[in-house]
């Protein structure tokens, strides 16, 4: 994940690795904020499945969106496409509020295709900056990707937490639903705000960031130039040309079973997160909080499993390894089915629990281990390739959700 520099270099690797965190965060906290208030979209849009529906409009876009990013990441301004990215995120999440605020929270058509449009404008920003972002930090240090990858996560977490809280506050009160959500899309769109500003200004000052991202444009890197610049660095040396880098067929050749492991790993979870988790676990003594507890545990223990590789020796980077232990999550499909229909919720929570620890820790093992061996922009170029295919697989497992819905007479 390229080499150690003198130790001045490498000063602000911690609050890189924080910064790392916030910006990772902010990557979902908007679309998480969306998902968590699935109860509210539920009541306001009863007949139209918003946990599924939303879900499907987001994914094409961010994976169309990624797929032309990908394509040409070579010569596309990283720090243009992330700012880009971090600024639709506010300004989406400040229209899904003043969308609220203006229809005085009723449902109908209307409102749920404007909601639509703010998750498809979510799916555009996401390609941007989760794309751009683990693109840039591949050409860094692991520690970097996996504090990112941490960030994604921690965003379900505390979504979930803080829509547990508001759900508690406002449950008795008139209206609480709605009041919840308005707090929640006021939190999304300040805390996107922030993104923004830590990203242009904050981030490309480190002088760990500013080492890593000279040392790749001295390996012919043309998409650092523009954040090089922010950090105060006006000239970089000219090193590897471009064109003398691997083409993108060749690096996803070399790397096919990592592509295709990230892709699995989405397919599955998606299939049953949150779709599932939200319509088809049935009548428990938790009421209305059930489905809230699942999509909470299942967002913690992702988060958990997000820091287990931290620890050198549980770390799995045997890539025949990570390609078996993928395919046999495949076994959680009739477990969730034969617990949804037979079980009790505890055994749907413990099941839960499994499907997010299982996804965090797949997803850092392989995008901390990916990467390795290859110059800057190349590096780049297979962050992108990766994120593309875990996109995929979030698209195809959002669409296998629906098979679910046979036989329920939707």
């Amino acid at each position: 994940m390229g080499v150690d520099g003198p130790p001045q270099r490498l000063e602000g690797k911690y609050a890189a690795i924080l910064v790392c965190w916030l910006l990772g965060n902010g990557c979902l906290f908007s679309w998480n904020s969306m998902l968590t208030m699935e109860d509210y979209y539920s009541y306001l849009f009863p007949d139209y499945h918003p946990s599924r529906v939303l879900t499907l409009v987001y994914q094409p876009f961010a994976l169309g969106t990624l797929a032309i990013l990908a394509y040409k990441e070579a010569t596309i301004n990283t720090r243009k496409r992330n700012l880009f990215g971090y600024s639709l995120f506010f300004i989406s999440s400040l229209g899904v509020l003043i969308l609220d605020l203006s229809t005085s929270g009723k449902g109908g058509i209307g409102a749920f295709i404007g909601i639509c449009a703010m998750s498809a404008a979510f799916g555009v920003a996401d390609a941007h900056v989760q794309g751009g972002m683990i693109g840039d930090l591949s050409f860094m240090r692991p520690e970097f990707i996996q504090s990112f990858l941490a960030g994604l996560a921690a965003s379900g977490a505390l979504t979930s937490a803080l829509r547990l809280i508001t759900k508690a506050a406002f449950e008795n009160s008139k209206n609480g639903l709605r009041k919840g959500a308005i707090l929640f899309f006021a939190i999304s769109a300040f805390f996107e705000l922030l993104c923004v500003i830590l990203y242009a200004f904050a981030f490309p000052r480190l002088p760990i960031v500013k080492y890593y991202r000279s040392k790749a444009a001295s390996e012919g890197s043309k998409t650092v130039s523009a954040d090089l610049a922010a950090g105060g660095i006006q000239t970089i040396s000219e090193g590897a040309k471009l064109e003398e880098r691997k083409g993108n067929k060749d690096l996803l050749l070399e790397n096919i079973d990592y592509a295709c492991d990230l892709f699995l790993i989405y397919v599955l979870t998606l299939s049953i997160f949150p779709g599932f988790l939200s319509e088809d676990t049935g009548a428990h003594s938790l009421g209305t909080w059930y489905a809230l507890v699942l999509i909470a545990m299942y967002n913690v223990c992702d988060l958990i499993g997000r820091y287990i590789p931290l620890i050198k020796f549980l770390k799995l980077e045997s890539r025949w390894l990570l390609t078996t232990t993928i395919l046999s999550r495949f076994l959680l499909v009739p477990a969730f089915y034969f617990t949804a229909k037979y079980g009790d919720q505890g055994w749907m929570i413990m099941l839960t629990s499994v499907l997010g620890l299982s996804n965090g820790y797949l997803t850092v093992c392989i995008l901390t281990s990916a990467p390795k061996g290859y110059k800057g922009p190349e590096q780049n170029a297979l962050g992108n390739l990766l994120v593309l295919f875990l996109l995929g697989g979030i698209f195809a497992g959002v669409t296998l959700d629906w098979l679910w819905l046979i036989g329920k007479g939707w």
